[in-house]
């Protein structure tokens, strides 16, 4: 009978030592990157932390929303007047306060709530509105950055439901 050598001490030594997945004090560790371990098949969870924006992208991302809504300001004044003019609003004010104060009075309620005179102010609010909610949201963010150093920023649990 012939047998064959083995090397029975080179792959016992180049074999490392099989590792203790049993918990040592009952809780498990977290890994280094925040990801919270999930069990069996259900859905991964990952806890992260907002700490820091830049205020470079808010002040751009908040000049175009600002812009938006600044449109939709300017659009929906005109919305507004042309159905207030289909529905004779204007006209019946203006006839109720000649009424009241007398025909022969100056005050015309056309003349204040004229087309023109109503885009032009909703214009002005909308310019307003993009500068002011631009500055706003940069100097939020800056705010944030401050206090987010103090305090770790705002922690976000995301999972991939």
């Amino acid at each position: 009978m012939t047998t064959t050598p083995t090397t029975t001490g080179a792959a016992t030594a180049e074999r490392p030592a099989p590792r203790s997945t049993a918990p040592v004090t009952g809780a498990t560790a977290r890994p280094a990157t925040g990801r919270i371990p999930s069990v069996g098949g259900g859905p991964r969870r990952v806890r992260l932390a907002v700490s820091r924006v830049d205020p470079w992208s808010v002040m751009k991302l908040s000049f175009l929303l600002s812009v938006a809504i600044g449109i939709m300001i300017v659009v929906a004044a005109v919305v507004v007047w042309f159905t207030l003019d289909g529905l004779q609003v204007f006209a019946r004010v203006d006839d109720l306060v000649r009424q009241v104060v007398g025909q022969d009075s100056p005050l015309d309620v056309m003349a204040y709530v004229s087309f023109e005179k109503t885009v032009s102010a909703a214009t002005l609010v909308a310019v307003i509105d993009v500068f002011l909610l631009t500055a706003l949201a940069t100097i939020g963010a800056f705010l944030y950055n401050i206090v987010a150093a103090l305090v770790g920023g705002v922690h976000v649990t995301m999972t991939d439901e």
